[in-house]
């Protein structure tokens, strides 16, 4: 079985960072992460989060009213040689 990653999606920054403190406040954890173009081609910035949490956030962007476009998996693509320039 993959290892699948969770990316909540916008369609601008201020909505990702709104969420972002939003989850915060309630102790949720949240990455913010460039949105994997296999993801989507939207705006830059994306949330990481667990799956465990996905019921919580989309509750949480309804009542406080903001905007997700998606929740998008993603399976982990880990290149241990990404950096590697020798």
């Amino acid at each position: 079985m993959p290892d699948i990653q969770h990316y909540v999606l916008f369609p601008n920054h201020d909505n990702a960072m709104r969420l972002y403190r939003e989850l915060k406040k309630l102790g949720v954890r949240a990455v913010i992460a460039p949105t994997p173009r296999s993801a989507s081609k939207c705006c830059g910035v994306s949330l990481m989060v667990e799956g465990n949490d996905l019921d919580q956030i989309r509750e949480t962007a309804e009542e406080k009213e903001i905007e997700i476009l998606k929740i998008a998996e993603v399976e982990k693509d880990f290149n241990p040689r990404r950096d590697r320039y020798c």
